[in-house]
């Protein structure tokens, strides 16, 4: 059975990076972000989406996920609502991918919400990624369509570094890229040699 690993960080961290360099060590990776965008394009959720947030939620028939985004980011409530609908589909879908995996010696999920969702829990180790506030503003600001108030509201509306790195097995600071990489594998030997225990 393939050991689970949790893989987050806040907005900006650089999780993905810190996830390529997993999958190049021959390491599979769920990535619960880009899988929960393509499971909102199923109707059944889309349906959901709709009776609780309306219609003005959707352009042209097709979900408008920056509206949708600012209405969630700036009100917790309806937040939790819209967890509340995506989270059951992920895990469901999660489940499915490591049955699909199980020959596997580990496998990695990753999620910006790992503790927030409370789906912490269901790891047998989780790796935090960290890189000091500024330099995660700058990665997203030059990232994504967006401005710094936004940005600080999605981080307020996350745990903070020092939260995460209590719960958490391991950390990698994500800031020089060879250092970052190193950690992936010293990392990864002594998740190897634990399971091998």
């Amino acid at each position: 059975m393939a050991k689970l690993i949790g893989l987050t960080g806040g907005i900006g961290s650089g999780k993905t990076t810190i996830a390529k360099f997993f999958a190049e060590k021959g390491i599979s990776i769920y990535i619960a972000d880009h899988e929960a965008k393509q499971l909102m394009e199923s109707k059944t959720v889309q349906e959901k989406v709709k009776s609780v947030f309306g219609q003005e939620v959707f352009t042209n028939g097709r979900l408008d996920r920056p509206k949708l985004a600012a209405i969630v980011f700036n009100d917790p409530e309806k937040l939790k609502k819209l967890n509340e609908i995506v989270h059951p589909v992920v895990r469901t879908h999660f489940k499915n991918w490591v049955n699909e995996h199980q020959n596997e010696e580990l496998l990695i999920y990753e999620s910006a919400i790992l503790f927030e969702s409370g789906h912490y829990k269901d790891f047998d180790c989780i790796i935090t990624v960290t890189a000091p506030l500024e330099s995660r503003i700058a990665r997203v600001l030059k990232r994504d369509e967006t401005n710094r108030a936004e940005i600080e509201r999605r981080i307020n509306a996350q745990w903070t570094d020092s939260e995460r790195i209590v719960k958490s097995d391991f950390e990698i600071e994500n800031m020089d890229l060879k250092e970052a990489r190193d950690k992936v594998s010293d990392i990864l030997k002594i998740l190897k040699i634990k399971q091998k225990e």
